[in-house]
């Protein structure tokens, strides 16, 4: 078979594999490619482009296992639970300061990667709010979604880390150059938030009366402790961003486990309790983890029989020599409709690959394709195949359709500042 039609094929397996959900992302991307690389003609010489393919994504791997487990430890320190009180106990009866201190704890929330745990925090303590002040629900739905499809970029998000993967990039490579970028879409959605809150408050008007405090357990943590935590997560943000500014730092896995085992040690002193907290954040880690170590098979497999190039040639000779030098805003347009259909793991893994390939062919950067195609992650959300957005409409009681309806041209919207903020600071 050639390698060209057993890429195509391969990437049209493992998509609808995932889209069908006959098998979960991780065996769908370590059986595929193997059994593809079998149908071409290798055997046991795919064992060593599986170990160059996980050799590839280990250090994303190991960022995202210690990042869900430094941020899961900091949240249950109480960390930002200063943050929800201030911004409860401000917003009082004004619809415009509800809407603006729900996206503000949302943006600071979000900080950890986790669309779930943003919303469960989030709604906790402003759902209450919204009820009380007869607000209309769809909107926070709205303004929390393209938070998290904003923050999501970061590095330890999961876009970042699997556009990394896929490509076999540095994720501090990929991810410095979209903080400006980050930085408007956060102010589109800013914008948006202010907008809607005195849209509410001319309709509703300003509710004299306390504050509702929020649901949530009050973890009142001692002083010392929790200003150590915030050095902690100051010094990794710290850590994160001193490249961009030609400061030389650790690479971001090693910093991670630094955080953790020092987040760990200062909060769970003992032994067990340490156990028992690495415990209860296992699961979202070795989900992620096992997902990009599952990757690299994938990664490894299509580089190595030469499926990525096979395909590459194809995509090259079909593209129009016009448009060639332009791929990069073309597949950044293509990310909205394809990691809306596709997820998130069919299209960085399976297509981006691919994308690059064809765009190095036209003397565009991986790094740069990789970016482009992480424009589309705000649309993402939206998507019936992302299980965070179905907890986010069952916490605030709004339909699917009707979210989707809502937010569609509001995350476009930022989409498209995404790209053009992305575009006018090069990142592609």
């Amino acid at each position: 078979m050639d390698s060209a039609l057993a890429g195509f094929l391969l990437v049209a397996v493992f998509t609808a594999l995932i889209m069908s959900g006959r098998l979960a992302p991780a065996p769908a991307l370590v059986l595929t490619p193997l059994i593809f690389g079998l149908m071409v003609g290798h055997g046991t010489d795919l064992g060593p482009m599986v170990l160059e393919g996980l050799r590839e994504v280990a250090p994303t791997g190991v960022m995202l296992l210690f990042a869900i487990l430094t941020f899961g430890i900091l949240t249950d320190a109480g960390l930002f639970d200063p943050l929800v009180r201030l911004i409860v106990r401000r917003a009082g009866g004004d619809p415009l300061k509800v809407t603006l201190g729900a996206t503000t704890l949302a943006a600071v929330i979000s900080l950890d990667g986790d669309g779930s745990t943003t919303y469960l925090i989030t709604c906790a303590a402003m759902l209450p709010l919204y009820r009380r002040l007869g607000m209309n629900p769809l909107h926070l739905a709205c303004l929390l979604m393209l938070v998290s499809g904003v923050m999501n970029l970061s590095p330890w998000g999961g876009p970042t880390g699997r556009a990394a993967a896929a490509l076999g990039l540095d994720v501090t490579a990929v991810f410095l150059p979209l903080l400006p970028a980050m930085g408007a879409g956060l102010f589109a959605v800013f914008a948006l938030a202010t907008a809607l809150g005195l849209a509410e408050r001319r309709r509703l008007g300003v509710l004299e009366g306390p504050a509702l405090a929020p649901d949530e357990e009050d973890r009142q943590a001692p002083r010392l402790r929790y200003a150590l935590n915030l050095l902690i997560l100051a010094a990794l943000m710290a850590g994160l961003i001193a490249p961009a500014f030609g400061i030389k730092t650790l690479p971001l896995p090693v910093l991670m486990m630094t955080a953790f085992a020092l987040a760990l040690t200062l909060n769970h002193p003992r032994r067990a309790d340490q156990a028992e907290k690495i415990a209860a954040h296992a699961p979202a880690a070795l989900s992620v983890a096992a997902l990009i170590f599952a990757a690299g098979v994938l990664t490894g497999v299509m580089k190595g029989t030469g499926m990525v190039e096979g395909m590459s040639a194809a995509l090259v000779a079909a593209i129009p020599e016009a448009l060639g030098p332009h791929l990069a805003p073309a597949v950044a347009a293509a990310s909205l409709p394809g990691t809306f259909f596709l997820s998130n793991d069919a299209f960085y893994f399976g297509m981006l690959p691919v994308l690059a390939e064809a765009g190095a062919a036209h003397g565009i950067p991986p790094e740069a394709m990789a970016r482009a195609a992480l424009m589309g992650q705000p649309f993402h959300l939206l998507s019936p195949l992302v299980p965070s957005t179905w907890l986010l409409v069952g916490l605030i009681r709004v339909e699917m359709g009707a979210h989707q309806t809502f937010t569609a041209l509001p995350a476009a919207g930022v989409c498209l500042v995404l790209a053009l903020a992305t575009m006018a600071t090069g990142g592609f």
